[in-house]
């Protein structure tokens, strides 16, 4: 159930509501909000769920505990109650999709990158993303010349924070380090193609960005997986919204204390 919840894998949870409490789908739909025939299409993964307000209430109509709903990347039900009055996210949509991993938004990611005219990237070593011949942007990089301006925050090799991640996800320091150098040389490449610059920050990361204009998709870094493991959000930017005015801020601030190495 846990992997299931961190995947936020709707149908694999339903399935093992079934499994274990022995109840029908029309009572999971009843529970949940939803349609007999919508909890079947879910559970035989004919549909997805990906709007943040539908996990919500998925978590309450099954009285999930907190620890379950923080896995499917929600706030503690005692510090919902507490919260005061809550925004209807179809009125306040920032977070446009949630995505169960990088991967699964691989296709959006490139399509907004292809079109920008700025790209942020702040990662620990960025090989999958930009750093490798197959990664993720670098041929984007190339194929938008120098109108593109381009700026890659990598972790420090030689930070503490570096040694701190590599135990979290059970690497080597040297290795991950020299994963980090490798990304850097091959960035140094793209000097010419594309106005980009790269940064080496110490603290130990918490945010994996990837902003192209004024769209970003955010994910985590935690001690359970990689960045590009976890669930990743497309978050707009609006008019008065908080969250992707405060995650550019934040990678500003980064920038500002880091050290450019290209």
């Amino acid at each position: 159930m846990r992997q299931a919840l961190r995947a936020r894998d709707v149908g694999a949870v339903f399935r093992f509501v079934q499994q274990y409490s022995g109840v029908s789908q029309a009572r999971i739909a009843a529970a949940v909000g939803m349609t007999q025939a919508r909890v079947n299409e879910i559970i035989n993964r004919r549909r997805e769920v990906s709007r943040l307000d539908v996990y919500e209430r998925i978590a309450d109509g099954l009285n999930m505990p907190d620890d379950a709903r923080h896995l499917l990347g929600l706030a503690a039900g005692r510090e919902r109650r507490s919260g005061g009055v809550a925004f209807d996210l179809a009125a306040f949509p920032e977070v446009v999709r949630v995505y169960s991993a990088q991967a699964a938004a691989r296709d959006e990611i490139q399509q907004q990158v292809r079109g920008a005219r700025e790209l942020d990237i702040l990662a620990v070593r960025g090989l999958g993303l930009i750093g490798l011949n197959d990664s993720m942007l670098r041929a984007h990089l190339g194929a938008q010349g120098v109108g593109l301006r381009a700026r890659v925050l990598l972790l420090d090799p030689e930070a503490p924070a570096l040694a701190l991640r590599a135990a979290e996800i059970g690497e080597s320091a040297d290795s991950l380090a020299s994963g980090v150098r490798l990304a850097e040389a091959r960035l140094r490449e793209l000097v010419g193609i594309c106005d980009i610059e790269v940064y080496r920050y110490a603290m130990l990361p918490t945010w994996r960005l990837i902003r192209a204009d004024s769209t970003m998709f955010v994910g985590a870094f935690d001690s359970g997986w990689e960045g590009h493991e976890s669930a990743t959000y497309k978050v707009m930017e609006t008019p008065h919204g908080p969250l992707f005015r405060g995650f550019r801020r934040m990678f500003e601030a980064v920038v500002r204390g880091a050290e450019r190495t290209v």
